[in-house]
């Protein structure tokens, strides 16, 4: 039985928590103010979908696919990226809540997260390569084992990254955000 495809269409103001989405591949879509709750999205495919003031929190997204996806203003919480389909995965986060999420061993090279609020979200053996986190708030999120060669934290905020457990060869930092590179050492920054 093949999955049913939908192209091009927007869904505003949907609650897909009661009335689920149809299993299937959604091509060039754009999602407006919906709420995708606790919604089981597995095995779904997203290619080229825009998700704006969306709730995605806790969604079950086992063998989700998600390529050239861009999040914009959107609630997501407790998401595990790490359990998604590998194949071709790209995101840009913009503005959006991601607080309790996991990436664990995701390959997310030259991501985009902006204005994002990334609480507690675990990157432990990711490959970060030129990720940028713009101004994004990193209030304890892990980095362990994480490749970080290249990515801009620059305007990043709360992090704590332990040079030694990390390869963060060519990575941008500013003079603000060294004391989180710092942190394991108990040295003082003045």
């Amino acid at each position: 039985m093949s999955n049913t495809f939908i192209e091009e269409q927007t869904f505003k103001n949907t609650d897909f928590t009661t009335n689920a989405p149809k299993k299937g591949d959604y091509e060039l879509c754009t999602f407006i103010n919906c709420n995708f709750s606790n919604a089981n999205l597995a095995s779904f495919k997203f290619i080229e979908c825009e998700f704006y003031d969306c709730n995605l929190s806790t969604v079950n997204i086992h063998n989700t696919s998600f390529q050239s996806i861009l999040f914009k203003d959107c609630k997501m919480l407790g998401m595990h990226f790490e359990k998604c389909n590998d194949f071709a995965f790209s995101i840009k986060v913009d503005n959006c809540i991601l607080n309790h999420s996991s990436f664990y061993q995701q390959k997310l090279t030259k991501t985009e997260f902006i204005n994002a609020k990334l609480h507690e979200v675990d990157f432990t053996e990711c490959n970060l390569t030129s990720t940028s986190f713009d101004n994004c708030d990193l209030m304890h999120a892990i980095f362990d084992r994480t490749n970080l060669q290249k990515a801009d934290f620059k305007s990043a905020k709360n992090f704590i990254i332990d040079p030694e457990n990390n390869n963060i060869k060519y990575a941008k930092f500013s003079l603000q955000t060294l004391p989180g590179l710092l942190t394991k050492y108990q040295i003082k920054i003045e």
